[in-house]
């Protein structure tokens, strides 16, 4: 049912835990499974410098989140706000129709992550 890659990052997460000082945090959650994800990000110099990430729910959840943050890790913040729901599920080895949504949580809570950081930022800096 699932590629050894999804099976490795589900036995394996990579980057899982909390980023006690992170510069901004993107939750998602999905009422009708019950997956909820958290993606802590740290920036510098606009490339996300540490990835982090909570997640409750099933093996395609688990997975997700951790494909989503070694994808992310490194990546300019522009760069890393495209990764789609089809480039997790490729890197993957694919999923099984009915846990695509989980593909979908994973580049959500990352994109509102790196939203998030964004607005704090334009918040931060002095009106002209």
């Amino acid at each position: 049912m699932y590629s050894e890659t999804v099976l490795d990052h589900f036995n394996n997460p990579r980057n899982a835990g909390v980023i006690e000082d992170a510069d901004a945090v993107g939750e998602v959650g999905n009422p009708t499974c019950g997956d909820m994800m958290s993606f802590y990000i740290k920036v510098k110099d606009d490339t996300l410098e540490d990835v982090k990430f909570q997640t409750f729910g099933c093996v395609a959840a688990i997975a997700v989140s951790s494909m989503v943050s070694e994808m992310a890790k490194g990546k300019k913040l522009a760069e890393a706000e495209k990764i789609t729901r089809q480039d997790v599920a490729q890197a993957l080895g694919g999923l099984p129709p009915n846990k695509m949504h989980c593909s979908n949580l994973g580049a959500e809570a990352l994109a509102l992550a790196i939203k998030n950081y964004q607005e704090r930022q334009k918040s931060s800096k002095p009106a002209a």
